[in-house]
């Protein structure tokens, strides 16, 4: 190609010319390319949805309530909690107190750490926070938990969401600083619903988040509320 954008053949005759690029050509190499491109999206896509189960499979972290295991600004990749279930799963989910007898880990802690909507509501940002427990529908959960992470509460009667209103997970972050609670003891969510459960995360890639990220949101987020929807938004 010539400095002029021109590019260059030889003719059966063996001289050379110059043939300038017309518009409908580079028209046509910019279509190629974005459409080479989104089809290689497209394809990564659905290579890890088919994996996981769950669309979108990715989540940017936006709070710091599970550092400092999953950090600000990390992306993770979660998957339907049915889909590989650890031992002692109840609907997929393996809590902390069931991980703890089975030396089961994720993210540096026993039990599973799960995306879920908090209260079932759609609308509201989804959390990512650890399952501890798995309580029964009107269970007296207090004698199960543990002392440090129900605030000033001597029995049952003094905390919220116990007994329990349903069968579901008592969840909490892991800093122990920002969320020094259950989210059921502080109000974030009440017991979570198997049905109210995203998916559980699997791996995280570190930073990589911060691309989603509005620098706004980052200041004004939440620590009980950490999680983006997809990597698409970011809403905590």
């Amino acid at each position: 190609m010539g400095r002029d954008g021109s590019t260059s053949r030889t003719p059966p005759d063996g001289t050379d010319e110059s043939v300038e690029a017309s518009p409908p050509f580079r028209f046509g190499l910019y279509l190629r390319d974005i459409g080479t491109s989104v089809g290689a999206v497209v394809l990564v896509g659905a290579f890890l949805f088919a994996v996981s189960g769950v669309w979108p499979p990715l989540v940017a972290i936006e709070s710091g309530s599970m550092e400092p295991h999953i950090e600000t600004g990390d992306m993770v990749f979660i998957m339907d909690a049915e889909r590989f279930p650890g031992q002692d799963a109840r609907h997929g989910v393996v809590t902390a107190a069931a991980g703890t007898e089975s030396e089961y880990r994720t993210f540096q802690r026993p039990g599973d750490v799960i995306v879920f909507e908090p209260n079932g509501n759609e609308r509201r940002t989804p959390v990512i926070h650890r399952a501890m427990l798995w309580v029964g529908a009107g269970e007296n959960w207090y004698d199960r938990a543990n002392p440090e992470y129900v605030g000033s509460a001597d029995g049952c009667d003094d905390l919220r969401n116990c007994p329990a209103p349903h069968g579901g997970f008592i969840t909490k972050g892991d800093n122990e600083v920002t969320n020094s609670r259950y989210d059921q003891v502080t109000g974030a969510s009440t017991v979570v619903r198997p049905e109210w459960v995203v998916g559980t995360g699997a791996y995280r890639i570190p930073r990589l988040g911060f691309i989603r990220i509005q620098p706004s949101q980052l200041w004004s987020a939440s620590p009980s509320i950490p999680v983006a929807k997809g990597p698409t938004q970011a809403v905590t």
